[in-house]
C-alpha cells in the first residue's frame, strides 16, 4: 500500500516519522509506503484512490493515467464542483482517464474519526440507473469495508457527487450562523432548505432526489453542519464573529473546499436556471456584495414559496417584512452582479 504526497519533503518527513502531514495525529500503519514518487507509488496497483482538492484533481488524473496500467479502476475522493468547466469530479475523471473505470466515494466521514475506527459509513456509487448496479461498486466496497467502515452502494454517481459539493458550501452558511450569535432554529432551516437546494441541482444534473436523502447527502450536510471539525464550518463560524475570508483561512495547511465550491456551485445552479438562494447567499458573501446580515435578512424576507416539490413552481406570495429588506440578488442575479 503506498500513499502518495506531491512534496518531496513532505512524503519524506511522512515517511521517516509515520504521521500524515494531514492527519498528525494519527501513526501510519507499517504497511504504507510514503513517496513523492508517482511512478512508484502507480506500480503494480489495483486500485487507486484520488484524495485531492477538487480543483487539482483534473491536473493529478492527467498524470496518473499516463502512468496506471489499462484496466486499474480509481476511486474518486474529491468533493466539488471545477470552478473552471462546471464539471463534476467523475465529469473530470471521464475526460481525463478515457476508457479508465471508476467509482466515487462520499458520505460523512472525518478522517481522524475513521483513522480512530469510530463507526463510519459512506456511499459507493457506480454505473447509472440505466444499467444493473455496476460491479465495480462492489469490488470497491469489499476491498474497503471493514468492521468499523461500511460502505454502501448506489448507481447514481451525480447525486452523490451533488451532495458532496453543495454540503460544503451550506457548512460555511451553518457557521456563519453560529458565529453571528444565533441558535439551533437557523442552522435547523439552513440544513432542510440547504437540502432541498441540492434535491434541485441533483435533479438537473440527471441524479436521483432520493439519492440525497441518503448518507452522501443528507448525511454528509448533518456532520459538515454541525461540528466545528469541519474545515467549513469553522471558516464559517469565524466570518460569522467577524474576521475577513483572508484572515479565516491564515494558516490553514487543509483546504476550505467551500470557498472555491461557493463560486462553482452557484455558477452551475445559474448556467441550469436552479434556485440556490443559501449557496447564493454565501457566495455573495463572500464577494462582498452583502454583508452576512443582509444575506440573513435577504433569505428571511424572499418571497413565500411551498415546500412540496409540486408546489414549488406556482406558489410565491410577497413576504410582509420584503419592503424593510435592502437591495438583494437573492430573488434573481442581475446581469450586472460583479464578478468575484
Amino acid at each position: 500500500m503506498r500513499l502518495w504526497i506531491r512534496e518531496p519533503e513532505a512524503a519524506a518527513a511522512a515517511q521517516h516519522t509515520r504521521r500524515n502531514p494531514f492527519l498528525p495525529d494519527h501513526a501510519l500503519d507499517d504497511a504504507i509506503r510514503v513517496t513523492a514518487d508517482m511512478d512508484a507509488a502507480l506500480a503494480g496497483a489495483g486500485l487507486v484512490l484520488l484524495v485531492v482538492p477538487s480543483q487539482f484533481l483534473r491536473r493529478v488524473a492527467k498524470d496518473v493515467q499516463s502512468r496506471l496500467a489499462a484496466g486499474v479502476p480509481v476511486l474518486v475522493c474529491s468533493k466539488g464542483v471545477e470552478v473552471e468547466t462546471g464539471c463534476l469530479m467523475t465529469e473530470v475523471v471521464a475526460a481525463e482517464m478515457p476508457g479508465r473505470p471508476f467509482a466515487i466515494l462520499s458520505g460523512p466521514s472525518f478522517a481522524g474519526e475513521a483513522a480512530e475506527g469510530q463507526p463510519t459509513a459512506v456511499t459507493i456509487a457506480a454505473g447509472s440507473r440505466e444499467t444493473i448496479l455496476d460491479p465495480l461498486a462492489a469490488r470497491v466496497a469489499v476491498t474497503l469495508g471493514t468492521s468499523t467502515f461500511r460502505p454502501y452502494l448506489s448507481d447514481d454517481p451525480t447525486g452523490v457527487e451533488v451532495g458532496g459539493a453543495v454540503k460544503n458550501v451550506l457548512a460555511i452558511a451553518c457557521g456563519m450562523a453560529a458565529g453571528r450569535g444565533l441558535g439551533s432554529n437557523p442552522r435547523a432551516a439552513l440544513i432542510a432548505r440547504g437540502l432541498a437546494e441540492m434535491k434541485r441541482l441533483a435533479e438537473a444534473l440527471g441524479g436521483q432526489r432520493e439519492t440525497v436523502t441518503g448518507l452522501s447527502g443528507v448525511g454528509d450536510l448533518t456532520l459538515t453542519c454541525s461540528s466545528e471539525q469541519s474545515r467549513n464550518f469553522s471558516f464559517g463560524k469565524a466570518l460569522g464573529a467577524g474576521m475577513t475570508a483572508e484572515e479565516a483561512l491564515s494558516g490553514k495547511s487543509a483546504v476550505v473546499e467551500g470557498v472555491v465550491n461557493a463560486r462553482s456551485v452557484t455558477a452551475l445552479a445559474r448556467r441550469l436556471g436552479i434556485e440556490m438562494p443559501i449557496c447564493e447567499a454565501v457566495q455573495a458573501t463572500l464577494d462582498g456584495v452583502l454583508s452576512l446580515d443582509e444575506a440573513i435578512h435577504g433569505l428571511l424576507t424572499r418571497p413565500l414559496t411551498a415546500e412540496p416539490r409540486a408546489l414549488e413552481p406556482v406558489v410565491k406570495v410577497p413576504h410582509p417584512a420584503a419592503d424593510t429588506a435592502p437591495p438583494t440578488i437573492l430573488d434573481g442575479i442581475p446581469a450586472d452582479r460583479p464578478a468575484a
